[in-house]
């Protein structure tokens, strides 16, 4: 009996850690489909940027309303219509003939992954129910997790290259199917508990996400003052502050803000969402590098992330250890502080940079990425009940969807500033009229997607390269800097806080205990 148990067990979190894999596998593997896309759909660079970035829109603005409904209606019954709706959208996606399909079918997977996410984390902690376990457990579930954003890259050029663009999205579809199988035998129907919907929270948080979402993806390309992009995001903050303010009001909120008072909460979540913030930038600046500026191909820079992947698989168990030994602090600071080393340590190197003398960056971004995903969950999952365990894996996977989607924004914001003024100046030089500098300056973004860059040559192609090598460095060295007084912030906010007691003998601390003094 005690055997059947355990496998039942292990077959519970192989399920959670695939469908897991598969849903933050799909944040970034389009990246490198993107210019087969454009070519066989005839797409241009908005609808591009929207099969990369509507996933995460829906997925930022309805994971909150995910883990409500799993607390309502029953986590184990939500998870399984996540991971069908994400099954469907990705056969969908396979299938599209069209731009605008493609897209509505991105936005369905990111339905998907917002309804089965949340639920994951919690559904964990109700099958290992010894401390110890579970401690492994969500290392295990946090390792793979990170190996889904670092695999993404390395996997998606080579899938383009010799299967098709639709390769990456057929993927998702027998992984999808077998997940939805063992969901059925091996997970357990936890009963939903009685609870208000707070209607009104959905109504508010949806679309204030959505509309936040989008003014940030759309500013960099129509710019800032934009009337549709001041409008959302007007919009998005007039909604999230009524949010808030009926957050606070209500005695059984969607999302209890009062935890947010304890500072090592606050702190564990201030650092998922900061290493998306920095790391989804450097994902998505490290392709414009090598392909656009270096000129690799897609498989061969999908290769390059390799040595990242390592040391994501290296630091999994090795945050685990760290944490059960010496709590939650020490993996979290090391972690924030080598990405922002690798991070600025890119801006060192230029258009005529050889792989192997940046290489050192890529394993220093892996190394602090994984240092801190296991223990932002361990420390959030032990500040709160077992009851707001749904409310709270959904808070830590917004910020982390928000803190990447606001780092490729923020940062692209500051690549594309730089590289205008550096451009303006240099083509000045050439005697290049002011009205030819825009659709010079987009040529950059035009050879990260298989473009127009080959169209220049010589001076011109020089001015170009020198100045998108101006942007990225200032890019990232702004990461890097937001990184590093991350780690010092978290670093006062967890010497504060109440020490953890390690996995292997802590019980689950009531979020009343967790801010007692």
């Amino acid at each position: 009996m005690g055997e059947s148990s355990a496998r039942r067990r292990r077959l519970a979190l192989l399920t959670l850690c695939v469908t897991m894999f598969m849903s933050m596998l799909d944040n970034v593997i389009v990246n490198n489909a993107l210019p087969r896309i454009g070519q066989e759909l005839d797409a241009g660079i908005s609808g591009l940027q929207w099969v990369a970035e509507g996933y995460s829109l829906v997925y930022a603005a309805f994971v909150l309303t995910g883990g409500a409904l799993g607390d309502r209606y029953g986590r184990t019954r939500v998870f399984r219509l996540g991971l069908a709706l994400f099954t469907v959208g990705s056969t969908v996606a396979a299938l599209a003939g069209t731009i605008g399909v493609l897209v509505g079918a991105r936005m369905l997977q990111g339905v998907g992954a917002a309804l089965l996410t949340p639920g994951s984390l919690a559904l964990l902690r109700h099958v290992f129910t010894d401390e110890g376990e579970r401690a492994k457990a969500i290392a295990t579930w946090s390792g793979v997790s990170a190996l889904g954003l670092s695999v993404g890259p390395v996997v998606g050029g080579p899938m383009v290259e010799h299967l098709g663009w639709a390769s990456v999205f057929w993927i998702n579809v027998p992984i999808g199917a077998v997940g939805l199988l063992l969901a059925a035998r091996v997970l357990p129907d936890i009963p939903p508990r009685a609870r208000r919907i707070d209607l009104g929270g959905l109504a508010l948080s949806a679309p204030g996400l959505g509309l936040l979402v989008y003014a940030l993806v759309e500013g960099p390309s129509r710019g800032w003052t934009d009337p549709r992009v001041l409008g959302c995001g007007a919009a998005a903050g007039v909604l999230l502050l009524a949010f808030v303010m009926l957050e606070l009001r209500l005695a059984e909120p969607m999302l209890e803000l009062r935890l947010f008072r304890d500072g090592m909460l606050g702190g564990a979540l201030l650092s998922g969402f900061m290493v998306s913030f920095g790391m989804f930038g450097a994902l998505f600046f490290l392709p414009l590098m090598m392909q656009g500026t270096l000129g690799w191909s897609p498989a061969a820079a999908g290769y390059a992330g390799l040595p990242m992947t390592a040391m994501l698989v290296v630091a999994a168990p090795l945050s685990g250890r760290l944490t059960a030994r010496h709590g939650p602090r020490l993996p979290l600071v090391l972690g924030l502080l080598l990405c922002a080393a690798g991070l600025g340590g890119l801006s060192l190197y230029g258009d005529h940079a050889r792989y192997p003398e940046y290489l050192w960056t890529l394993f220093a971004m892996g190394l602090g990425m994984g240092l801190t995903f296991t223990p932002v969950s361990i420390g959030v999952m032990q500040r709160v009940s077992p009851a707001r365990t749904g409310m709270a894996s959904a808070a830590v996977n917004t910020l982390r969807e928000l803190g990447g989607v606001l780092g490729i924004a923020v940062l692209g914001a500051v690549l594309t500033g730089r590289l205008t003024d550096s451009l303006t100046a240099a083509l000045h030089r050439l005697g290049v009229p002011p009205d030819a500098v825009g659709p010079i300056a987009d040529v950059p973004t035009g050879a990260a997607h298989g473009g127009a860059a080959t169209t220049l040559s010589g001076p011109l192609q020089a001015a170009v390269d020198g100045a998108f090598v101006d942007g990225i460095h200032l890019a990232v060295r702004c990461g890097a800097v937001a990184l590093a007084g991350t780690a010092g912030l978290v670093a006062v906010l967890l010497g504060r806080a109440r020490p953890v007691v390690p996995p292997e003998v802590a019980g689950p601390v009531a979020p009343q205990e967790a801010v007692r003094p």
